[in-house]
């Protein structure tokens, strides 16, 4: 059986801590670097429930893509949920590592698995690493659809091939323009607006949108916007991630086994549709 520290070293292969934006909170957080590691969980958020299920399930691993302190503390008190979320893990002998923004830029990377979801064919990177002699790195990707499909039946897939949530998925721009090229982005994308414009394509899936930013994109341009769960966005990768560690594992005998929460972590609960004209 590996020791963490054979484990964390393939990790940081796949997603090195120094691709990692200098705000960015990466690496291991808990974990004693010569305790074996059996069995690991992949999840996109280290809260409590993720926490609980990895105590359940006998994990020694848990990786996220979500850090568990980004702006770092003074205390790890178990008066407080995330400090709760420590003790728990130092109890149940469970390391906690993170792959947060040196994931999202990967090859591949958060936004590979997102295109894999939705059965796009991956183009290049939407923001490409300068680093990245290849090109194949970056941050966003831009795709191609198997076949044209309208706005409304893209936002239809999307809906259906990631993960339920309470949001679903909103719509910006001409349900029925035509759409033959897309760019995505897992996570929070309305930063991408100039990259996704130049890139020429007809429509952007990413999460987070925000009403002023989308008002001056669909001014700007007939860009469809499809706007999904932050957490839906990103949960694609657990499964890329997962496999990824298979595949390393069974290289190198160690025999892991690997798993991925299907917990939803998405924080909003409920959704009440009110009638939208022309739809």
């Amino acid at each position: 059986m590996p020791r963490l520290s054979e484990v964390i070293a393939a990790l940081e292969n796949l997603w090195p801590a120094e691709r990692a934006e200098s705000w960015d909170a990466v690496g291991t957080v808990v974990g004693d670097p010569d305790q074996e590691v059996t069995r690991v969980l992949f999840a996109v958020d280290p809260v409590r429930e993720i926490v609980d299920e990895a105590v359940k399930l006998g994990a020694d691993l848990l990786v996220t893509h979500h850090p568990l302190y980004l702006r770092g503390t003074t205390t790890v008190a178990a008066t407080h949920f995330k400090g709760r979320v420590v003790h728990t893990l130092i109890k149940n002998d469970i390391a906690l590592h993170v792959a947060h923004t040196n994931a999202d830029t990967a090859d591949p990377g958060v936004s590979d698995a997102l295109a894999g979801a939705l059965d796009l064919r991956v183009v290049r990177p939407l923001v490409p690493d300068p680093t990245d002699p290849e090109g194949r790195r970056g941050l966003g990707r831009v795709c191609e659809l198997d076949h044209p499909l309208t706005v409304r039946e893209l936002a239809a897939r999307a809906a259906e091939r990631l993960p339920a949530t309470a949001q679903g998925v909103r719509v910006a721009g001409d349900p029925e323009a035509v759409v033959r090229t897309i760019a995505v982005s897992g996570g929070s994308g309305d930063s991408l607006f100039d990259q996704v414009r130049a890139a020429g394509v007809d429509a952007f899936l990413t999460a987070d949108l925000r009403h002023h930013p989308v008002s001056e994109a669909v001014a700007h341009s007939p860009l469809a916007l499809l706007d999904a769960a932050h957490w839906a966005t990103e949960w694609p990768w657990c499964e890329l991630a997962a496999s990824q560690l298979d595949e390393i594992s069974d290289r190198h005998g160690w025999d892991l086994r690997v798993h991925v929460s299907k917990t939803v972590t998405d924080p909003w609960t409920a959704h009440a549709a009110s009638s939208v004209p022309n739809q």
